[in-house]
């Protein structure tokens, strides 16, 4: 029999009551892993302990293992790529490698970020935010939704797969990337390494939803300059602090703009205001009784899907320029855009596409109802995949509540419930072989 053949066995043949019940037997390792992975604080530039675990993961599974540095100048050159905020150094991605005995289904990326966001004020947290605690059904702790659970979901469904003595009957890449929080560049890096597939899931904690359309995101620095002197005569000086909010006002006339229903790309025609201006952190100022010399934002800009990072980022500068050529109150204002972190254009995806159809019928057999279409107010690494790799990718999550906010948690009924929908299409999708 040719090894293409050899062992394979259809999800009928396995049986999908067999599939969930091996699920719920790893519910509680899934519970335990995913507190392992919040007790390691993987923030930017600390990802380090959090891939070991990774790694250990993956060659649990039996998996080969490729662990590898980022390279950012062979990466500059990758469209998609974005200013990163610090060195690569120490700081890499693992993949997990399945390979069948023989290809006869759809190949498979299940990736998943393993950086999380700062914690904010840790004092007004329940519990500290790197001590993972279960309290009514859900687990609380930085990064528990967004997205170590989605992690632990991909990681799970596929063990409870081989607890059965199947494996998908076609190649299956498990990513654990760094960056995702402010250029992307890890899963990007994946991309560049030639990690290509049929079909990519990314369990982001969206509630169960199946994701059709994300924004562009352009993260850049407002830089404001004015002159210093002392506040007996404030006259004197120019005011870099107010001067910086008073060119966030016009460049508030862009945000306003992308809003406009007719402006809007038709994914989010239904959406009120899909394209958000943020201003994320700020600082300003040398002495209470000097006027500030200068002001930096940190500003976030959300945009319409098909227009290229590129020409955003343009556009910033111009609106830029000429309010402090023509504002009145920016007179002898000097300000600047520098673009750092994020460069991330929208995409979408057809709804019909097949890879949603197969998450949508997993979804029906677990959920008993559809899964809800969505168009994404925010950027994943999704783009990297369907831009530049040639993979149509989606994003499929549990339930989290308060991600990047205080308090973050994740319903484990849900983690529980989203492995097996990935266990469920992961069999489906890539066929099944028998593991020997």
């Amino acid at each position: 029999m040719p090894a293409s053949e050899k062992g394979v066995r259809s999800i009928e043949a396995v049986g999908r009551d067999a599939i969930l019940d091996a699920v719920a037997m790893l519910r509680e390792d899934g519970v335990r892993l995913l507190a392992d992975l919040v007790r390691i604080p993987s923030l930017l530039g600390q990802e380090g302990p959090a891939q070991d675990l990774m790694e250990r993961v993956f060659r649990d599974l039996g998996l080969e293992v490729d662990r590898f540095a980022i390279d950012e100048e062979a990466l500059k050159k990758q469209p998609g790529w974005s200013p990163s905020l610090i060195s690569y150094e120490g700081r890499e991605n693992v993949v997990g490698i399945h390979k069948p005995h023989g290809t006869s289904g759809r190949s498979l990326i299940l990736n998943g970020h393993i950086d999380v966001v700062p914690t904010g004020p840790e004092e007004l947290w329940s519990a500290p935010p790197f001590e993972p605690v279960v309290r009514d059904g859900r687990l609380y702790g930085r990064g528990a939704g967004d997205m170590k659970a989605g992690i632990v979901a991909y990681v799970m469904a596929f063990k409870a797969l081989k607890s059965l003595g199947v494996q998908p009957a076609a190649p299956v890449y498990l990513q654990s990337v760094v960056e995702e929080e402010c250029t992307g560049n890890g899963a990007l890096a994946c991309v560049a390494r030639g990690y290509k597939a049929d079909a990519a899931v990314i369990p982001e904690p969206f509630n169960h939803t199946l994701q059709i359309a994300q924004i562009g995101v352009i993260r850049c620095e407002l830089e404001v300059t004015g002159r210093p002197a002392h506040v007996l005569d404030t006259g004197a000086g120019l005011n870099a602090i107010e001067a910086a909010f008073q060119v966030l006002k016009h460049l508030k006339t862009l945000e306003s703009a992308w809003n406009h229903p007719d402006g809007r790309h038709p994914a989010y025609e239904h959406h009120h205001h899909p394209y958000n201006l943020n201003v994320g952190h700020i600082e300003g100022g040398e002495w209470a009784s000097s006027v500030p010399t200068r002001c930096r934002m940190e500003l976030r800009f959300g945009f319409p899907p098909g227009r290229a990072a590129f020409n955003v980022s343009a556009e910033i500068e111009r609106a830029v320029a000429e309010a402090a050529r023509t504002d009145p109150a920016l007179a002898g204002i000097t300000a600047r855009v520098i673009f750092r972190g994020f460069q991330a254009e929208g995409c979408t995806l057809d709804p019909e596409h097949p890879m949603l159809e197969a998450l949508d019928a997993a979804h029906r057999t677990i959920f008993g109802t559809p899964a809800p279409r969505l168009a994404q107010t925010c950027t994943t690494d999704a783009r990297n995949f369907i831009l530049y790799g040639d993979t149509p990718a989606t994003c499929y999550g549990p339930e989290a509540e308060r991600i990047h906010g205080i308090d973050e948690s994740v319903s484990l009924d849900s983690l529980a419930k989203v492995t097996a929908v990935l266990a469920l299409f992961m069999a489906d999708w890539c066929g099944l072989e028998e593991i020997s």
